[in-house]
């Protein structure tokens, strides 16, 4: 048997797993959750955790895999809003390790997607007749904060992830609406062009939401009118300190708030148009899958026209988008598993793909 490392690095926290590879299964043998703030230094955080699990067993994990936000470029990486700057090279010899890969935390969600459990993903539509393509690209997009993008290829030795900016296109309207939406953002923001994660992000819907209160009657005496300013003011000037106008948002518009609801709809359908192109650019027929911050919460709204339309409408390519398996991902933990079953591949072994 053979153990694996695992982690999940991000500015606020820092996940570290170890698991234990049987018969290609995985199985998570420890878990560590750390503040990254706290430590000023990554690889004495992994020493930590790995000298924790020496009281356990005397097995030492001889691949692994850490996903970090940030883009790694030639094996190195400087860690998004941390001091951190890692090299695989290094932290594969400090840990110890065979092998050691460095991957975008958006891209290595690719190398976990064939293999979610049931529990871990949800079909948005019901799927399609033929069983998905494993010799096809297959995708992933997720709104959070921004909106990440990634595609998988197929390899002659299993996936390989392409991480994508995808998100930083230009948005491209398809309604007077999103046109007159894209004026007002480009002008409020004071930009020369309005990319797609301006809109398709949470902080899209944010910025979506204050503009259909300018554009309403009788805005400023609405619930959310006070919010909407302050969440634009500390947005503006980069403060943490700020109410959660998105969150507010959805929850309104579940609470029948007309407005709230409307900027909820216009939201979805420019979100599903943007997956769409994806599907398109890559012809991702082994499967599009919708994740990051919003997919597990907005589940009810994934699965509705409002997303699933704008999707599919895309002319003579329509039936193309049609056959292809659309699914979110509803595992909060599911950036470790993928970093997990990367290693489990730089290990020369792979488990076969879940239906």
């Amino acid at each position: 048997m053979t153990l694996l490392l695992a982690g999940d690095i991000g500015g606020t926290k820092t996940l570290l797993a170890t698991y234990r590879l049987d018969g290609g299964r995985l199985e998570q043998q420890r878990h560590g959750r750390y503040p990254s703030q706290a430590w000023p230094d990554f690889a004495a955080m992994v020493s930590h955790f790995l000298a924790a699990a020496d009281s356990l067993t005397t097995e030492a994990p001889s691949h692994g895999c850490f996903a970090v936000a940030g883009p790694v470029i030639g094996g190195q990486v400087k860690v998004t809003n941390l001091p951190w700057q890692l090299d695989q090279q290094q932290l594969a010899a400090s840990c110890g390790l065979d092998s050691l890969e460095l991957v975008n935390d958006f891209a290595v969600l690719v190398y976990g997607l064939p293999h979610l459990a049931a529990d871990q993903q949800q079909a948005l539509r019901p799927l399609p007749a033929k069983e998905p393509l494993l010799s096809a690209p297959l995708a992933v997009l997720g709104a959070g904060t921004g909106l990440g993008t990634a595609i998988g290829v197929p390899g002659p030795s299993g996936l390989i992830a392409m991480a994508s900016e995808a998100a930083h296109a230009e948005f491209a309207p398809r309604l007077s609406a999103e046109w007159r939406l894209k004026q007002w953002l480009q002008d409020d923001l004071r930009l020369d062009r309005l990319s797609v994660e301006r809109v398709v992000s949470g902080t899209g819907l944010g910025h979506l939401f204050r503009w259909m209160l300018m554009e309403a009657p009788s805005a400023d005496s609405h619930s959310l009118a006070e919010p909407a300013l302050a969440w634009a003011a500390a947005e503006r000037d980069g403060r943490p300190d700020r109410p959660d106008l998105p969150a507010l948002v959805s929850a309104a518009a579940d609470d029948g708030d007309p407005l709230s609801a409307g900027a909820l709809s216009l939201w979805l359908g420019a979100y599903g148009s943007v997956a769409g192109d994806l599907a398109l650019h890559c012809l991702c027929r082994g499967g599009l899958w919708v994740g990051g911050g919003t997919a597990a919460k907005l589940l009810h709204r994934l699965r509705s026209p409002a997303f699933l339309e704008p999707f599919s409408a895309k002319g003579r390519l329509s039936p193309v988008l049609e056959a292809i398996p659309l699914r979110a991902i509803v595992d909060p933990g599911v950036g470790l598993f993928s970093a997990a079953c990367r290693a489990r591949m730089l290990a020369g072994s792979h488990d076969t793909p879940c239906p």
